[in-house]
Order: structure tokens, then sequence, then C-alpha cells
């Protein structure tokens, strides 16, 4: 497999490509819209043929490239069903599984951050988007954010992975790049050492974190997968 994480620095972003070696088709996941001259530098360094763009959620925080990445070079876009992104051209639901070549990806609907949230599980490797982070989790004080919702998701669908599963989160703001579940499980600042439902939940109402700085741009644009709300 072909992998390499990417970073996009305004909004510490992290956007995964992974191709098959045997047959040169990839993916991306979380691309975001202004990195797309890196991801087409890349695809062709790498002679690789982009055949889907996977969103974890809707973001809220930057804007995605996988309406422009459709329009310049055909690649779909998959989003939850309930991720309220109906352009999209795949709308997937838990437990379907994504091949890319010798690549496959397993759907995990793990909602809280937002109601559409998603992890994409491999064998080795989970990428959790904003649900769970290293040594955190995203917030849930909007769109359709649930504390005790996302508890279940990570303890569920997530720390139920082989403890040496990497995790790979959609965002890092102090420089970790992967961590494992073990890890997770033993070691995270809110869900680690076996707090209960009800300490994530008091510790998540405690946060008071700010307005989401881009979310009154990216929310909409993303709804139309990255494309201006007025080409529709």
């Amino acid at each position: 497999m072909i992998f390499r994480q990417l970073f996009e620095t305004e909004t510490s972003t992290y956007s995964y490509l992974l191709g098959c070696q045997r047959t040169n088709r990839a993916l991306l996941i979380d691309p975001v819209v202004s990195e797309i001259d890196q991801y087409l530098q890349l695809l062709q360094d790498l002679d690789l043929k982009l055949i889907y763009t996977l969103e974890t959620h809707v973001h809220a925080d930057h804007v995605t490239a996988a309406g422009q990445l459709r329009k310049q070079i055909g690649s779909k876009s998959v989003v939850h069903r309930d991720a309220g992104a109906m352009c999209a051209d795949l709308l997937v639901t838990d437990g379907v599984t994504l091949q890319v070549g010798d690549l496959d990806l397993e759907v995990r609907h793990t909602p809280g951050h937002t109601g559409g949230c998603v992890s994409y599980v491999m064998a080795d490797r989970v990428f959790t988007g904003d649900a769970l982070l290293i040594n955190g989790s995203g917030r849930t004080d909007f769109q359709q954010g649930d504390a005790g919702l996302l508890y279940d998701s990570i303890t569920r669908k997530l720390f139920s992975l082989p403890p040496d599963t990497l995790v790979y989160p959609g965002h890092d703001y102090q420089g970790n790049t992967v961590s494992t579940i073990k890890q997770e499980i033993a070691k995270n600042s809110r869900l680690g050492g076996g707090k209960t439902r009800e300490e994530f939940i008091a510790i998540m109402q405690d946060l008071k974190l700010a307005y989401p700085k881009f979310i009154d741009k990216a929310l909409p644009a993303n709804q139309s997968c990255g494309l201006a709300v007025e080409q529709k």
C-alpha cells in the first residue's frame, strides 16, 4: 500500500492518501480545497488514479476538495447518508465496505461529534475523523453533537478494535501523528482509564469552547461538496 499523511496548517487538518500498488488506484480521506494542487502533484508523482474522496463528516473548520476534484479528475465523493451532503456520489451506511484495488475500508458510523460522522477501518488502522482524536475527542456542542452518543460510538465501535490498531485522526494540534487503540483506552484524557459515560458527558459540557472560526463558510460549502452554493 502507498500511504501518505498530509497536513493542512491553518486548520491543523490531516488528510490521507492511500493507493493500491498493483492497480495504481487511490483514495483521499478528508481532502482540503486549499491543498488541491498538492494532491494533484502527488497523484502524478506516484502515478495514481484517484477513485474516491472519503469524508469522515461534513466539516465545520475547512472546505472539502471533493467537489473540485470530481470536476477536475472525475473522482467520486463519499459521505454517510446522515451527513447532510446529498451532493455526494455515494451515500454510505454502517458496515459498508469500500474497495479500491486491493484496499478494503469498512465504514463504521461513529456519530456524536456530528450526526453523520464515520470512521474508516482497515486491517491494521482506523481513520477516526473528529470522533476520536489523539488524547481527546471531537467537540459535541454543535452540528447535532451529542456527548453521550459520541461516548457510545467510541467505546463500542472504536475501542472494540484490536489494541494495536493504528489511530489516524482528522486533526491534531500538538504535533502528534498517530496513536493506537490501546493507548487511547489507557491514556485518552477524556475517555481513557475507564471513564464512565457520565464522566465524559460532564467533561464535554465543561469545555466552554469558542464558536468555530470557519463554520459559517465551511458548513454550507461542504453541504454542496465544497462547491459554491450559487453553482448548484
